[in-house]
């Protein structure tokens, strides 16, 4: 087997998830990143298993049609982690994500479906549209990017997806001594800028003004934020409604996501007056706000979200809608002491690492006829759906966004419903 730092010449063919192209080299399969399918490239081993290795692409011997040159100077191997696709057109990429997602469904929940990913509005070159960005800082206090699988910082003058008002803030052109990480906040939707800063010690060092007025939060460890400077947060407007959303709480980093994935879920649950309706990982209650416009006073929205910066924005924001109730705690322990509960419709948006068996079972057990399950890894959302199908729902609509363009990433609407044969 190659060891590392040795150059290895193959062909690629397969995607794995993670931003991987798949070949072999001695009969070891090896992950390529940098790479794109059908190519054959010459890859520097950057790390040896004893089942596989990892590589970077650093010579291209025969190019894919869809490779293209990356848009950002600080995409490459070596370089930036950020981004896994620059080198490839926007149709390439999420004909990959495609290409994963049904692969993963097939592998892990043993369904075999075909999946098109869809283009969000607002981004057309997949550039300019990341309103949260997180800089790590050098010890010499330079802010950057990290690279690849790495705690390295890659410094950089810009970053190509992040959306413009991010990079006024220009915090990588200042000094950040005693900063160990910088969350760049904007909304997409209003002039409200925030910077959640990540100090290396117990005190907030003196930290430089930012080219445009922006609000200063400070984040310790374990996640709790703390205002330093003006408001805590950012205003959004989607749903037809304006939002509070703290600056170390969950929004959609994609100007066009909340909108589009709120009418998915809307249109795939079909709420009815008088039902009750769940949201679990409500965050700052985007799905929460429609729902309760659809089932009406006669009807209920209960929701659960685990950080209580969200669930402050959640019950401040649904304020005008009194047949909303959020509850702070797990989802597991929430949906255990509901368990005397009839739900109708439910929807769940949990952090990447899925909501997992325990979940899945509890939330089967209150009976509701449909789930909407909403999740930016293929992975856990495979696991998950197998779950649901151990507990008597069947996959029905399956959809994809490109939410992420230029990463691997990609945003999934899977519905499962009880009792049905998808």
């Amino acid at each position: 087997m190659s060891d590392v730092g040795a150059r290895i010449e193959l062909r690629v063919d397969g995607v794995a998830h993670g931003g991987w192209c798949v070949g072999r080299h001695s009969e070891q399969v090896v992950f390529v990143r940098h790479a794109l399918p059908g190519e054959t490239v010459t890859a520097l081993v950057t790390e040896k298993t004893s089942r596989f290795l990892r590589a970077d692409a650093v010579e291209i011997i025969e190019a894919s049609p869809d490779r293209v040159e990356p848009p950002c100077p600080f995409a490459g191997p070596g370089r930036c982690g950020g981004c896994d696709y620059q080198h490839a057109s926007l149709p390439a990429q999420r004909r990959i994500k495609a290409r994963v997602l049904s692969e993963q469904l097939l592998r892990i929940a043993g369904i075999e479906r075909e999946v098109t990913v869809e283009e969000l509005p607002g981004a057309p070159d997949g550039l300019g549209w990341r309103t949260r960005v997180r800089f790590a800082v050098a010890s010499d206090g330079t802010a950057g990017l990290r690279r690849h699988r790495s705690h390295e910082v890659e410094p950089v003058d810009s970053c190509a997806i992040a959306h413009p008002a991010v990079d006024q803030l220009g915090v990588t052109e200042l000094p950040w001594p005693g900063v160990a990480e910088i969350e760049g906040v904007v909304s997409a939707t209003t002039d409200d800028r925030a910077l959640v800063v990540t100090p290396r010690g117990a005190k907030l060092p003196k930290l430089p003004r930012t080219r445009v007025p922006a609000a200063l939060v400070r984040r310790f460890k374990g996640g709790r934020t703390q205002s330093v400077r003006g408001r805590r947060g950012i205003r959004e407007n989607a749903v037809g409604r304006q939002w509070r959303v703290s600056a170390g709480a969950f929004w959609q980093v994609h100007p066009a996501a909340a909108d589009t994935l709120s009418a998915a879920v809307l249109t795939e649950l079909e709420p009815k007056p008088g039902e009750t309706a769940l949201d679990l990982y409500c965050g700052a209650g985007l799905f929460a706000a429609p729902l309760a416009e659809a089932v009406g006073a006669e009807g209920r929205v209960m929701g659960v979200e685990s950080q209580r910066d969200a669930v402050n924005d959640a019950r401040y924001n649904l304020r005008d809608l009194p047949h909303v109730r959020i509850d702070h705690g797990d989802v597991i322990g929430q949906l255990y002491e509901w368990n005397d509960l009839r739900a109708d419709i439910a929807v769940l948006d949990p952090p990447r690492s899925g909501a997992g068996p325990e979940v899945v079972t509890a939330l089967a057990d209150l009976r509701p006829r449909r789930v909407a399950y909403v999740s930016c890894d293929p992975a856990t959302l495979a696991r998950d759906i197998a779950a649901f199908a151990g507990v008597g729902y069947s996959l029905g609509q399956l959809r994809a966004f490109d939410a992420f363009p230029m990463t691997h990433h990609v945003e999934c609407l899977a519905v499962l419903e009880r009792g049905g044969h998808g």
